[in-house]
């Protein structure tokens, strides 16, 4: 059989094992990589291949980061420096209308710089801002969407666990892809503000206005923030005595979990794109591409829109590193910016993680609120899409938003 037809009949059969069978991305990936490698080169090489890159991929510096990231974020939730980061901005802008959601948008800035993970800022803010806004009134559509979509801040700010994984997928340099991420996570912040107080001035029922604090209690709470920036040395927890051996158990033990399916993802995404690789599936619809008559932008905006689409019905850091031996290659060949690119794929991959039916978010939220109904929450989502839309049409528009800082290590 023709190796490019088997490259087809490959990702064929994979979303026919994901979608009926319902087996886990990072397994799916791994188990017909596998066999469609041993296919069309064979079973013995199959084996060699596993055996050599797993070695090689697990054995590098790269990958050890990403458990401490998402310990540090564990840390910081258990330790009760989440809520110093909410609390702070609580009290700058809380007496604002709609003031308690534009604090958890940026508390989860903060909070997103210190953990990496989108399921885990919306969990840890969650759990902090959304009794704080029920409190005061704020309607359900408000606080879920925000909590919800704030939580996709963790997926762009470094140090992020899907640069990681795109970085070593994709051999571009982590600390660049954390230096591109900077400003867009930061305009897509300001966005969801941005969205948030046009929302409370057409309805101010949305979000009341809090009570008004003196400045030297502002000041007061900048505190908090500083015990944030100084988690990246561990200590601060150990001297204010607030980590309990309980917490940092349980610390460690979420750690584990989710850095075990991370690293299943990174597996399955190896031995899937080694078999694509020797197909030449990729490199043929790269080259096909790259040669029509037609613009670059209108074949990254169907890329785009694959991704969209792909992230509401599989786990989207999933469909990111199951698709990125396909549209990467197809991206260079296209001449974009390999780091501007990465930061382009990242952000429509936030957008997976708060689309129904399989938004990671909104099901977080929903176990946080189980008395905010799944149409309330994705209801609610629908006010912030448009932010991120016009933050990824801002970054293709402007390029020097994603590549201005990197440049600055030339």
């Amino acid at each position: 059989m023709n190796p490019y037809a088997v490259g087809i009949l490959g990702v064929a059969l994979l979303f026919a094992v994901l979608f009926l069978l319902g087996m886990p991305v990072g397994f799916a990936m791994a188990v017909v990589g596998f066999c469609g490698f041993g296919f069309v080169v064979s079973f013995k090489a199959a084996i060699n291949m596993v055996g050599a890159d797993l070695w090689t991929t697990f054995s590098r510096y790269g990958l050890t980061v990403i458990p401490l990231f998402i310990l540090m974020g564990y840390i910081a939730f258990y330790s009760g420096i989440a809520e110093k980061l909410y609390d702070a901005a609580y009290k700058w802008f809380g007496h604002w209308r709609g003031g308690l959601a534009i604090a958890t948008i940026g508390a989860d800035e903060l909070f997103a710089a210190i953990c990496g993970s989108n399921t885990a800022t919306a969990a840890t803010m969650g759990a902090v801002a959304l009794p704080q806004m029920d409190r005061y009134g704020y309607d359900t559509r408000l606080s879920s969407g925000t909590v919800v979509t704030g939580g996709t801040l963790g997926t762009v700010m470094p140090p992020s666990v899907v640069l990681i994984i795109i970085g070593l997928q994709t051999e571009q340099s982590i600390v660049k892809l954390f230096l591109a991420g900077i400003l867009p996570a930061v305009l897509l912040g300001l966005l969801f503000v941005l969205t948030i107080v046009v929302l409370c001035r057409m309805n101010p029922a949305l979000g009341p206005a809090g009570p008004k604090v003196s400045f030297k209690e502002k000041l007061k709470s900048l505190a908090g923030v500083v015990e944030a920036l100084t988690i990246f040395t561990l200590m601060v927890t150990a001297l204010t005595g607030r980590l309990s051996l309980k917490g940092l158990l349980r610390s460690m033990q979420d750690t584990l979990k989710i850095s075990c399916m991370v690293f299943m993802l990174v597996a399955g995404a190896i031995i899937f794109g080694r078999f694509l690789a020797v197909t030449r599936l990729p490199f043929l619809i790269a080259d096909g591409v790259s040669h029509l008559q037609v613009s670059r932008f209108l074949i990254l905006a169907i890329i785009l829109v694959i991704y969209l689409l792909g992230g509401c019905f599989i786990d989207s850091l999933g469909f990111l590193v199951l698709t990125i031996p396909i549209f990467f290659p197809l991206g260079v060949a296209l001449e974009f910016d390999p780091i501007w690119y990465a930061i382009i794929l990242t952000m429509v991959t936030t957008m997976g993680a708060i689309t129904p039916p399989v938004g990671v978010n909104i099901y977080v939220v929903k176990a946080l609120a189980p008395e905010i109904s799944l149409g309330t929450i994705f209801g609610s989502v629908s006010y912030f899409l448009l932010a991120c839309i016009v933050c990824i049409a801002l970054l293709i528009a402007f390029p020097k938003i994603v590549l201005i800082i990197p440049a600055m290590m030339n």
